[in-house]
This record gives C-alpha cells, sequence and structure tokens, in this order.
C-alpha cells in the first residue's frame, strides 16, 4: 500500500492567538516570509505525497486563495518585470493537487478526519497538523512514509517530553522494536492526569492511517469538551491491529502557541539563506545589550 494523500485539518478558530487571528486565519500567521500552512503543504510535497485535502470552515477562504493562482497579481508582477517573484506565486500554486472538504460544525480534530473520508477513501492516509512544525534534515513525514513502507500499518509520530508537561498531550505506552526510534503502540492516554502514566512519548501531529479509523471515528462518541477524540478513535484501531509510534528527527515547534510560534520564527529566521547571517548577528547584539 502506498499513501497519496494528506489531511490537513485547518477548521479551527484559533483563539490562542486572538486578537491577531480574529480576522487571519491562524494558518496564515507568517513565519519568515511564508504562512504557516505553506510549510505544512511544502512538507508534504517533499514526501511524495502526491494530493492535499484541506478540511475547512467559515471564513478560511484566505487559505484556498493563497494556494490558487491569481491572474491580476501576475499581470502587476509582470508589468513592474517581478518576474522572479511572480515565478514564485505561480510556483507556489502549482505546489500539489489541492481539495477542500467544509467541517460544518467544530466537533474536534476527530470529526475534522471523518469529514474527508469521502475524498481520501479506502486507502492509507497522512493527517499533518498546521500548529506543528518540524525543522528536519528529512522532512518529517517522510520518515514517517519510509517506515510505513516497512510496517504497513498506522503510525502516529511521538517526541520526549518533561513529565510534568505529559498532561498536556495524547501519551503513548509502547514497547520499541529492532527498528530505531520505533515502539509498538500498547496504549495511548489522552492528557493523563499525574501519575498515571511512566511514559514520556507525546503524540504530536503528524499520523498515517488505515482507513478503517474512518468507521472508528463514526462510532466514537463526544469526549472532552464535547469533542470527537482522534485518540480514542485510534485506541480502538489498535485493538484490531498493530500500531506503531515513531520518534522522529528533528526540531518541533508548537506554531499554535505564542512561545512556540517566536521560537519557529527565530530558528527559520536563522537558516534563511538571505535573511540568517544578519539575524544572528543581531540576536548576538540583543542579548549582549537587553
Amino acid at each position: 500500500m502506498k499513501v497519496r494523500k494528506a489531511v490537513i485539518p485547518v477548521a479551527g478558530l484559533g483563539t490562542r492567538f486572538l486578537p491577531a487571528t480574529k480576522a487571519i486565519p491562524k494558518e496564515m500567521l507568517t513565519i519568515v516570509d511564508r504562512p504557516t500552512i505553506q510549510y505544512i503543504v511544502e512538507e508534504a510535497v517533499a514526501s511524495g505525497i502526491e494530493q492535499v485535502i484541506f478540511v475547512t470552515s467559515a471564513g478560511k477562504s484566505a487559505i484556498e486563495n493563497h494556494f490558487d493562482y491569481d491572474f491580476q497579481l501576475d499581470c502587476v508582477l509582470k508589468e513592474k518585470k517581478k518576474i522572479a517573484l511572480g515565478e514564485e506565486l505561480n510556483n507556489i500554486s502549482n505546489l500539489i493537487d489541492l481539495i477542500s472538504v467544509r467541517q460544518k460544525k467544530p466537533l474536534g480534530l476527530g470529526h475534522a478526519i471523518w469529514t474527508a473520508r469521502h475524498v481520501v477513501g479506502d486507502e492509507p492516509f497522512m493527517v499533518m497538523l498546521g500548529d506543528d512544525l518540524v525543522l528536519s534534515k528529512t522532512p518529517c513525514a517522510k520518515q514517517m512514509l519510509d517506515l510505513f513502507d516497512e510496517v504497513q500499518e498506522s503510525i502516529v509520530a511521538v517526541q520526549r517530553v518533561p513529565e510534568n508537561q505529559t498532561f498536556q498531550y495524547g501519551i503513548v505506552e509502547g514497547e520499541a522494536i529492532e527498528r530505531e526510534r520505533t515502539h509498538r503502540v500498547k496504549r495511548m492516554i489522552e492528557k493523563p492526569a499525574p501519575g498515571t502514566t511512566d511514559s514520556d512519548m507525546a503524540i504530536i501531529g503528524r499520523y498515517i492511517l488505515m482507513p478503517e479509523i474512518f468507521d472508528l471515528l463514526e462510532k466514537t462518541t463526544p469526549g472532552h469538551g464535547g469533542e470527537i477524540q482522534l485518540t480514542d478513535a485510534l485506541q480502538a484501531l489498535g485493538k484490531k491491529r498493530e500500531m506503531y509510534a515513531y520518534e522522529f528527527n528533528g526540531t518541533r515547534f508548537d506554531a499554535g502557541d505564542k512561545m512556540g510560534y517566536l521560537k519557529a520564527i527565530l530558528a527559520y529566521g536563522m537558516i534563511h539563506h538571505k535573511l540568517g547571517a544578519e539575524l544572528k548577528a543581531h540576536i548576538k547584539e540583543l542579548a549582549a545589550n537587553l
């Protein structure tokens, strides 16, 4: 089996970034010189994904517009002889085959993924959350797809977190297998209370899921906050067939959190081919004077 499609839920309200996200989708907040969502789509493309499915809601048209061709803007750039910039924008509109489906009610991540069922069909697929940026030599999604080629089962990306932060995440309990950084999932706990698990493996926003997840999501009853939790359906899927947790190589930034967003701007800015050297020098100067 081959993973060809990636579902990217972008229906959230972005309340953690209000008032900045009152009129702008949180996914369109900029990291250096491009919106956050573009980094996610570019990761999918670099990993070999053939089609991206956005799960949207009202007020998210700016995301779709960003990846669309703008005839008027293209003409203006040509008139002003800004050829390179025009080519860059055209490349964005031709990155990948994009489809949008609407999540009509805010019923959680599990429901958002279920909304894409008719487009995904009966095949394994990837889920990429727009809040999670991963800076790595080999794209995080590509690392997971390489593992999927071997195991042909569902995979969740995980990272180690401090014990006092485990309650903020879905946590995986598993056993290591011979493949490096890979664990067979034994149990998953959504935001566990302190002292209820010894595991520090937190699920982050990358998944490869088997199509059976859709039937399980349909049967999942609302959990915390009245939302359909993906973790509940994953636990049910794990009882039917094997599932793996993968500790990816790379640095993850929670761009849905203000501090994580600022850290991402600094990290991506410091490796920028034009701005990096000057930014590093400026950071040193600030550190010395503040």
